[in-house]
């Protein structure tokens, strides 16, 4: 009867079927299930919670309910109950030693993360632990050499960090041991990277972090050699917008700069962390999609997938539209002179009355000229002065262009007077050249 409400649509049906199923013992851990499945259909996940605990109390060792609290707790970020669950479940054998080991250095990063600001001593241990049942896991790696490093243990979080960078390179740990100390220079921090990449000559993250380094330490040199290796076969979008920003800092190149970040806009994708085909910015221990526990991986994720708008390479393509232009910057460009400043008339030009026409006069009369109030007045110009021409005239209810004349049409009349510049313009003789270096417009990192 249930399952063939189900079937029908018909939720209410199967759900006083599965509620009469509670009522007698050999029914009840299947009634249970079939209320848990349709809380979790229906968006409810208090409720499937719920009959889930309630099965586990009649059976402590029934593996989908197990899991369902372990997951709920998790999604939740309940992370307590969840190292709860997590045991039980492995006291029951439910789950694999293995994946049980995996999945409570996960929970214990998590919690370590949560308490990481107001209670560091208790989320060193967790993540001391987290490390220890799982020394691939690079978030544990990172929160324990961090929560060392600010107690001044530095040698200690060296120790974390090179571990797991034997195991498999990433940039949050080269970022991590490279402030491990606080205070240090960017030249000691540069030493500090080398030293590690040295552990694992030849990745590509190590290259790419020490190229980072050495571009924060103004070490062009060190950066362009390193990103040679990497940029001589296919580049990644990483290692583009490294060297965008070497050719920016090094050269100030602004052509170079836009080739590379064009480049970067095409260019393979990097690794990321990724989960049920969702593409994060930062590792989190439940998938924001399905509520798995541990489903991030750090790979390079398919190309159909869409990449979070905080990703670098969207900023590479914002500011490559922003400075795309090839317009130079030192001056705006010139109206075209076939192309004259049209400005409305105001309400009180009033034209002159015309002159009679002349019967002898065999031309067309001219238009009547028109008299602007208030007049125009031009600023006073030494008389021997043959420079550029006035700029100070005020042009009531008009548009203000660049400085210079402008051609205005007064019912069909061309009239031309000078516009006035700004109140703060310098003029002439003041800060009319621009800097050698032109302020950057676009942010790589």
């Amino acid at each position: 009867e249930a399952q063939a409400a189900q079937l029908g649509g018909d939720r209410a049906g199967a759900r006083v079927a599965f509620e009469r199923m509670l009522k007698a013992p050999e029914t009840r851990l299947l009634g249970l299930r079939g209320l848990y499945v349709e809380a979790q259909r229906h968006g409810e996940p208090e409720a499937a919670r719920h009959f889930a605990e309630e099965a586990v109390k009649e059976a402590p060792a029934l593996a989908w309910a197990g899991g369902a609290i372990l997951e709920a707790d998790a999604r939740m970020g309940q992370w307590d109950k969840a190292l709860e669950a997590l045991d039980r479940n492995a006291r029951h054998k439910l789950v694999d030693k293995k994946v049980a080991k995996r999945h409570r250095a996960v929970l214990l990063t998590a919690r370590a993360l949560e308490l990481e600001d107001h209670e560091p001593e208790k989320a060193k241990g967790m993540a001391l632990e987290a490390h220890g049942l799982a020394p691939e896991l690079v978030p544990a790696a990172v929160v324990a050499a961090r929560l060392h490093g600010r107690a001044g243990d530095v040698k200690k979080a060296a120790k974390i960090l090179e571990k797991t960078w034997l195991i498999e390179p990433h940039p949050e740990l080269a970022d991590a041991y490279a402030h491990a100390r606080t205070g240090d220079s960017v030249l000691d921090r540069l030493r500090r990277v080398q030293d590690l990449v040295k552990l694992r000559n030849y990745h590509p993250e190590g290259a790419l972090a020490l190229a980072q380094a050495a571009l924060v330490a103004n070490d062009f040199t060190l950066a362009r050699s390193t990103l040679k290796g990497l940029i001589t076969t296919t580049p990644t979008r990483r290692a583009c917008l490294l060297m965008a920003e070497l050719e920016d800092a090094e050269h100030g190149d602004r052509g170079r700069v836009r080739e590379w970040l064009a480049r970067a806009l095409k260019a393979p994708r990097d690794p990321a962390w990724v989960a049920d085909g969702y593409i994060a910015d930062h590792w989190s221990p439940v998938s924001p999609v399905s509520g798995r526990l541990d489903a991030f991986e750090w790979k390079v994720p398919p190309e159909d997938l869409v990449v979070p708008v905080t990703d670098l390479i969207d900023e590479a393509r914002e500011a490559f539209e922003e400075s795309g232009s090839l317009i130079p910057l030192e001056a705006p460009p010139a109206p075209a002179a076939t192309t004259p400043l049209v400005i409305e008339a105001p309400a009180a030009v009033e034209p002159t009355p015309a002159p009679a026409p002349q019967a002898s006069a065999p031309e067309p009369v001219p238009a009547p000229e028109p008299v602007i109030t208030p007049a125009v007045t031009p600023a006073p110009q030494p008389a021997n002065d043959p420079g550029p021409a006035p700029r100070a005239a005020q042009v009531p209810g008009a548009a203000r262009a660049a400085v210079g004349e402008a051609d205005a049409k007064v019912e069909g009349k061309t009239v031309a007077f000078p516009l006035t510049t700004p109140p703060d313009d310098p003029g002439p003789d003041g800060a009319e050249t621009l800097p050698d270096k032109q302020p950057k417009r676009f942010r790589l990192f």
